[in-house]
C-alpha cells in the first residue's frame, strides 16, 4: 500500500467515525438538550486546549522536516566527498588511480545497491559498508605522493575520506525515527482532545457543523501523516533514492 493511499484511507476513515459519532450523538440527545447552555468555561478551556496542541503539531512537524533536510545533506557530502576522492586521484599514474576509483565505485554500489535497503529496514548501517570505507581510506594513505600535484591531490584525498566518514557517521544517525514513542504518545492523545472538543461544544447536525466537523478531522489526520512521513526520512523524505550518488556515480550504481 502506498504512502499516499494510506493517508486517502486515514483521512477518509476519521471523518467517517466523528460524523458518524456525532449523528449518533444527536439521535440519542434529549428534548432538553440546549447547546446554547454550554458553560463558557468550557469554550474557554477547549480553545486553549486547541491553542496548545496546535503548537505542539507544528513543533513536531518542523522538528521532523529539519531531520529530513540533515539526513537528505548527509547523503550529498558523503557522495561529493567521494566524487572529490575519485576525481583528485586523476593526478596519481594510472595504477594508482584506477585502484583507488575502484574502490570509490565498489563503495557506492554497495551503499546504493545493497546498505539502502538494509538501513531502512533495521535503521542502522552494514558492516561491509564500514569495511568497504576502511578499504578505501587504506588506499588512499598507503600512497607515497613524489610530485607537488600529487602530494596536494593526497592531502584533499584524506579530507575528503574524512569528510566522507563524517557524512556517513551522520546518515546512520539519521535512519532511525527521530520522534520518542512519547511524543508520538501525546500527539495522538492531543489529537483525541482536539476532536473530542468537536462534541464538548454539542456541534449539531447541519450540514455546515456537519462539514466543518470533518474538515477539521482530516486536517488533523493529514497533520500526523506529515509527522509519520517525514519521522522516517530514508523510508519516505529521502525515499529509496540516493539521488547524489546516482548522479555522481552512474557508471557505479547497477541501473546507471
Amino acid at each position: 500500500m502506498s504512502d499516499w493511499l494510506m493517508l486517502t484511507l486515514v483521512v477518509i476513515t476519521t471523518c467517517l467515525v466523528v460524523l458518524v459519532a456525532v449523528v449518533m450523538r444527536q439521535r440519542r440527545a434529549g428534548d432538553d438538550d440546549d447547546p446554547s447552555e454550554t458553560p463558557d468555561v468550557i469554550e474557554y478551556m477547549t480553545m486553549m486546549m486547541g491553542v496548545v496542541y496546535a503548537i505542539v503539531l507544528g513543533l513536531a512537524i518542523a522538528g521532523v522536516w529539519e531531520a529530513r533536510g540533515a539526513a537528505d545533506e548527509w547523503v550529498r557530502q558523503e557522495a561529493q566527498a567521494l566524487h572529490e576522492v575519485s576525481e583528485r586521484a586523476a593526478v596519481f599514474s594510472a595504477g594508482i588511480r584506477d585502484g583507488i576509483r575502484s574502490d570509490v565505485d565498489a563503495y557506492v554500489a554497495h551503499t546504493v545497491d545493497d546498505e539502502w535497503s538494509y538501513m531502512v529496514d533495521n535503521g542502522e548501517l552494514t558492516e561491509k559498508g564500514d569495511e568497504l570505507l576502511k578499504q578505501l581510506r587504506a588506499s588512499v594513505l598507503g600512497q607515497e605522493p613524489e610530485t607537488v600535484s600529487e602530494i596536494q591531490a593526497y592531502q584533499g584525498m584524506i579530507d575528503q575520506v574524512a569528510a566522507a566518514d563524517e557524512a556517513r557517521v551522520g546518515r546512520g544517525q539519521s535512519a532511525k525515527p527521530t520522534m520518542p514513542v512519547v511524543v508520538w504518545i501525546g500527539l495522538i492523545a492531543g489529537a483525541a482532545v482536539a476532536v473530542g472538543m468537536v462534541f464538548a461544544l454539542q456541534i449539531q447536525r447541519s450540514g455546515r457543523e456537519l462539514l466543518l466537523a470533518g474538515m477539521f478531522s482530516a486536517l488533523i489526520a493529514f497533520l500526523l501523516f506529515l509527522v509519520w512521513y517525514f519521522d522516517n526520512p530514508f523510508a519516505h523524505g529521502v525515499g529509496d533514492s540516493g539521488e547524489a550518488f546516482r548522479a555522481l556515480f552512474p557508471q557505479a550504481v547497477s541501473g546507471g
